[in-house]
């Protein structure tokens, strides 16, 4: 499958599972800030430094969205491929 593709629908997926997505410049000189996921008021949130090449964008909601049961969410076998293989080499906290 195309990046571009496995990218809008886990952006797809992250909206209908109540994940706000944040394509942001994470540019600090001050602080090192780096992609990730937080919450927020009780809400996932899930930033993404606007630089980074689809790969790594796919990498940071891939690792959010492992964190949700989606047994019951239909999704293309590359995609669920994709989230469970993240799910079992990133610790869920």
């Amino acid at each position: 499958m195309i990046e571009a593709t496995i990218l809008q629908q886990l952006e797809e997926l992250a909206e209908r599972l109540g994940v706000r997505i944040l394509y942001e410049n994470l540019d600090h000189e001050e602080f090192v800030v780096r992609s990730g996921t937080c919450t927020v008021r009780g809400n996932l949130l899930a930033i993404i430094d606007h630089r980074l090449p689809p790969s790594d964008r796919i990498r940071v909601l891939a690792d959010c969205l492992a964190r949700f049961d989606l047994s019951t969410i239909y999704l293309v076998p590359a995609v669920r491929e994709l989230i469970e293989v993240r799910r079992a080499t990133t610790p869920q906290g």
